[in-house]
């Protein structure tokens, strides 16, 4: 059977591409002649939505009330003459402006900008440029947008974002190397922002882009976290996947928190602290030692001897604040029996088929403050360096809920105990540091670019083997100084325990009984739990517990 031929318009290619022509005429015609309908149904249904949206908004109880006052006014507005004819020709023309086109037309960059990214362009050719390569994506006098995908300026006609691509030759997995690009893009874009540089080895790009500051005005407050979490500062948005309810300044605000997790269970148990003088360790101890009080017993020794935690002796779960080398020695010989005490019950209990005793579980946290200086003084006067007695909460305060936070000054951290570089995995660096410096504390170089001038309390903060994280500590100064915020001080004084020992005996190493309001001495509470001896320190008792430490 013969085929049929197909019809010459469905063959003829010159009359389906004027077909085509013809129609796709017609459609442009029909939406010009159109366009004034189709503008205003769009801005009515755009109408329609917001009124939708601000009547879901309303509370139930002010319906009725709004109602009533848009059907009066649709009254008068139907009795007044040529009021309804005004109220459409008013509707027409709002509806007009709520639907017309806002889609910006794309403009391509400035002279100035583009005379700025062809600089940057040249910048980069020795770094990403190779001899033998046959098509080079960087060269002299090339076209910067084959290498440039995308860019963005600020108001100021500064670079605020560039995602670039780079040859794969390039050694990216060297952090030389990645160093030296991000040198040059930090000098040719801008000195005086922190900017964050995001490699994509995969792909062969690097996305640069400039850093907001990070918020100052969050104060010492209570955070909503889990047991066992301690909220060291916040960060940027994109760095964690959580964002704590917190109140920044008259309102509350989502911020993403710094959050390092201690415990039994905890890989970082230990924190170690370094800055330059004025830079925050003091604010951000204060700041760890007010949300360890919630749920924990609180030991501090203050090397410095200013008094900078006066405003927790006495108080209900602070079992002492020392500032003198006797007392230091006495407290941490005693918290060094105490972790011993915790592990033999721990282990005594297991090996019986019961749970931990209750005194076990309990978290006890060592705060210890510029300790090199206290090692100074032992050593005039021929004692032994306290940061020895340190060891064994150090090694074992994981298994017996002990936590140590040590804060100290970058130049005089060699003068730091091994035990305490060795056991401190999750640290924190506050001030103005190079990236060499960020390096040689927290093991990882950072992925942005560190400033001269920082605020108090800025840093970097590393949890063991994590992302270098931009770090802001909450405001925690310290109540008793005169020139601290009114404000500051209010809500430092909030988090305070209430005084369980009057001011002038607040110095004594005594601890508040769990279940009454007078203070009782910590000494007799552990010798009376282990049978073993209290000795005297300081007019009060400390635990000695006898036993080999494991």
């Amino acid at each position: 059977m013969a085929r049929r031929p197909l019809p010459r318009i469905l063959t003829d290619s010159a009359s389906l591409a004027r077909s085509r022509e013809i129609a796709r005429t017609a459609a442009d015609s029909a939406s010009d002649v159109f366009h004034p309908l189709i503008t205003i149904s769009r801005g009515l249904g755009r109408l329609a939505a917001a009124g939708r949206q601000r009547w879901d908004a309303t509370p139930k109880d002010r319906r009725g009330p709004l109602f009533f006052s848009v059907a009066a006014c649709a009254l008068a507005v139907a009795v007044v003459p040529y009021g309804p004819l005004l109220a459409a020709i008013s509707m027409m023309g709002a509806a007009a402006w709520a639907g017309r086109d806002r889609s910006a037309a794309k403009s391509g960059p400035g002279e100035a900008q583009k005379e700025r990214l062809q600089g940057l362009y040249e910048a980069l050719v020795p770094y990403f440029s190779a001899d033998g390569d046959p098509s080079p994506l960087y060269s002299h006098g090339g076209d910067w947008e084959q290498a440039f995908t995308e860019y963005g300026f600020d108001e100021s006609g500064r670079l605020e974002r560039l995602q670039l691509k780079y040859p794969a030759y390039f050694t990216d997995g060297e952090d030389q190397s990645r160093d030296r690009i991000e040198q040059v893009l930090h000098a040719k874009s801008g000195r005086g922002r922190e900017y964050h540089f995001a490699w994509d080895e995969a792909a062969n790009q690097l996305v640069l882009s400039v850093l907001g500051a990070l918020p100052t005005d969050i104060a010492a407050q209570r955070f909503v976290t889990s047991p066992g979490e301690t909220v060291l500062g916040f960060t940027d948005p994109d760095s964690v996947h959580r964002t704590l309810p917190v109140l920044q300044g008259e309102e509350t605000q989502d911020a993403p928190p710094v959050l390092w997790r201690t415990g039994q269970r905890s890989t970082e148990p230990h924190l170690l602290v370094l800055g330059q003088p004025g830079t925050g360790g003091t604010t951000l101890l204060r700041s760890i030692a007010l949300q360890a009080l919630a749920e924990g017993d609180v030991l501090v020794i203050d090397g410095t001897g200013t008094g900078e935690f006066a405003c927790l002796a006495g108080r209900s779960g602070v079992l002492g604040v020392e500032s003198g080398l006797a007392g230091a020695l006495a407290t941490l010989e005693w918290a060094a029996h105490e972790t011993e005490r915790r592990l033999i019950s721990a282990n005594r209990a297991r090996q019986a088929g019961r749970s931990a005793p209750e005194d076990t579980r309990r978290p006890l946290w060592i705060i210890v403050d510029r300790p090199t200086t206290l090692a100074h003084l032992a050593a005039a006067e021929g004692r032994d360096d306290p940061q020895l007695l340190l060891q064994m909460p150090l090694r074992h305060g994981g298994a017996a809920n002990v936590t140590v936070v040590v804060a100290e000054r970058c130049e005089t951290a060699e003068l730091l105990a091994d035990a305490v570089r060795a056991h401190t995995r999750a640290r924190v660096v506050l001030g103005p540091a190079t990236a060499d410096e960020v390096r040689s504390v927290l093991g990882a170089p950072p992925h942005t670019t560190p400033t001269a001038d920082v605020p108090p309390g800025r840093g970097y903060a590393r949890l063991g083997t994590g992302p270098v994280l931009r770090l802001q500590v909450p405001a925690t100064p310290d109540p008793f100084d005169e020139e601290t915020c009114e404000a500051d001080r209010l809500a430092v004084m909030a988090l305070l325990p209430e005084r369980t020992v009057p001011l002038a005996a607040s110095t004594s190493f005594t601890k508040a009984a769990p279940a009454a309001d007078e203070a009782a001495p910590l000494g007799a509470q552990a010798a009376t739990a282990q049978g073993g001896e209290s000795v005297a320190v300081n007019g009060s008792e400390a635990a000695h517990v006898e036993g080999p430490l494991s």
